[in-house]
């Protein structure tokens, strides 16, 4: 009896500390509700932080502001430990394995003989880019005295014809995959509304996707060179011959992916939408962009992701194959050029393909979190 009556002493102390006069009860601790607020924007931040491929910036956030390290330090272990973990395994299994494999042109290059080269590539690009700035330097000043001797003469600025360099090539394929994704989306998404609102349509759509879908660029190529160069006659164009050819076949082989999503995605929306836009005696354009689009729209950034990486690919065996500007031709020109340096230079190009395939993907997705609900809610 006296230690059941101890024990209810002990629970009536521990109420009466829980819910003095100091501390009302149902009041929280000092500080507890700001607590909750960062934690609150934290989780919010997350989905954020995921989309832009960050999401181990999560666990560290909790950590600072003051939650369980043994419990996020599990979660920075499988977000950020693991991922670098296989890429160190990686980078060793290569560097293992590399030089006992021989070939033409010497012992494959590991990760240090790569890195190397990749250094080299930046500094051949800052010793072009020297060479443009003197060559600009020299025109003015010839200009510049000719003015002075002859205030009417006429002086031109030629623009710079040296070699382009690595990132000249890079910047070249990123202009052309954007132009021919540009093109593929505003032909893509109208035949798909179309398509997904009108059986008829997508009946008449449907045997043309299905047969020049599978189509290589490899046999667009030919086509589209002829064409274009049959067409597309100007003695100041404004784009290249070679830019024009790579981009429309990025867009050949590119606007099925996006065609197809946005047709199921506007074919899925609830009939009843479209019906209450009918009692509304919406017009067919305010229909589409006030209902089809802002429903449809997670379905067609899908495509659009699908097509902007399928165009990345597509862009890199067009340039290989017609010797356009760009880092096809660049890996192209080194297997053709033969050096002790060139296997390593190939070897960062394809790096180099793959982290710009992934950022592109990155860009796209963060651009669906920004304007679509399901995404970022």
């Amino acid at each position: 009896m006296t230690a059941v009556t101890g024990t209810s002493e002990n629970l009536m102390s521990t109420i009466a500390t829980a819910h003095s006069p100091d501390q009302p009860a149902g009041e929280q601790p000092a500080g507890a509700g700001k607590r909750e607020r960062v934690f609150a924007a934290i989780n919010r931040a997350d989905g954020y932080l995921k989309v832009l491929g960050v999401g181990w910036l999560t666990p560290l956030l909790k950590m600072a502001a003051g939650d369980s390290p043994k419990h996020q330090g599990k979660e920075l272990w499988q977000l950020l430990g693991v991922p670098l973990l296989a890429i160190l395994l990686f980078l060793a299994a290569w560097g293992a394995l590399a030089p006992k494999v021989q070939t033409s042109l010497g012992a494959v290059p590991g990760p240090a003989q790569v890195w190397e080269q990749v250094g080299t590539l930046w500094q051949a690009h800052k010793d072009e880019r020297v060479k443009e700035d003197a060559f600009y330097e020299r025109q003015e000043t010839r200009n510049a005295a000719r003015l002075a001797d002859d205030p009417t003469a006429d002086v031109k600025l030629r623009p710079y014809t040296g070699k382009p360099t690595y990132l000249d090539q890079i910047w070249t394929s990123l202009q052309t995959v954007f132009m021919g994704f540009l093109l593929a989306t505003v032909i893509a998404v109208p035949l798909g509304i179309a398509s997904g609102l009108s059986k008829t349509v997508s009946a008449a759509l449907n045997p043309i996707v299905q047969i020049f879908k599978p189509v290589s660029p490899l046999a667009w190529l030919p086509i589209v060179t002829m064409i274009v160069s049959a067409v597309y006659v100007s003695d100041d164009p404004m784009f290249s011959k070679s830019f024009i050819n790579s981009a429309i076949t990025v867009t050949l082989c590119s606007l099925w992916p996006t065609l197809i999503n946005t047709a199921v995605g506007v074919a899925s929306i609830d009939r009843d939408l479209i019906n209450v836009g009918r009692v509304l005696q919406l017009s067919w354009p305010k229909t589409v962009f006030k209902l089809v689009l802002p429903s449809s729209l997670p379905f067609i950034f899908t495509g659009m992701r699908l097509s902007l990486g399928v165009g990345w690919m597509v862009l890199i065996a067009a340039e290989m194959l017609a010797q356009n500007p760009g880092l096809g031709k660049f890996v192209w020109d080194e297997f053709q050029n033969g050096s002790s340096a060139s296997l390593a230079r190939i070897m960062v190009a394809v790096l180099t393909i793959g982290i710009i395939g992934f950022l592109l993907d990155r860009v796209m997705l963060a651009l669906q979190a920004a304007v679509t609900y399901s995404t970022n809610r």
